[in-house]
């Protein structure tokens, strides 16, 4: 019996280097290997944070406005970091809309967000434009449905 139970630790001292040693050879990830979101589910992210950037100031909740402003913000640049396709113009062009819309909500002002907010809406639509994507048209919100944002009907070629 006693040499039974010697066999079976040997077996099991053996098997735990076995799997460390399989388990050092496992490759660590590089940073090359970093999960890169595509560009659809980037601006899909951003999509959401436009409807909800609206749907909080029409509700003068202006706290949760900036927050989903710096929100969207932070998407657009990051799909600029990551998609060199993307022109640096594009991205500038937003800047002032951007401004403008943080402005109000700074002033929680809802005429001057409402103007601000059509200007940053139709610098999307210009980006989208100039990318050969106008058929992904942006528009203020008409409710809280889902994709309260966006027309689905063709649009015509400029």
């Amino acid at each position: 019996m006693k040499r039974h139970a010697v066999v079976v630790a040997l077996l099991l001292s053996t098997a735990s280097i076995t799997l460390a040693m399989a388990q050092s050879d496992l490759k660590r990830p590089s940073p090359s290997d970093q999960y890169i979101p595509r560009l659809g589910d980037i601006m899909s992210a951003a999509q959401q944070q436009h409807q909800k950037l609206w749907l909080a100031a029409t509700a003068q909740n202006w706290e949760l406005a900036a927050y989903e402003l710096g929100q969207l913000e932070s998407t657009l640049a990051g799909a600029a970091m990551m998609y060199s396709g993307i022109p640096v113009s594009n991205v500038t062009t937003l800047k002032d809309p951007l401004q403008s819309v943080s402005d109000a909500i700074a002033a929680k002002d809802g005429r001057k967000f409402a103007k601000a907010y059509a200007n940053l809406t139709e610098g999307c639509n210009s980006c989208h434009t100039s990318m050969g994507r106008n058929f992904i048209a942006i528009r203020v919100p008409t409710g809280p449905q889902p994709f309260g944002n966006q027309l689905f009907p063709p649009q015509r070629k400029p």
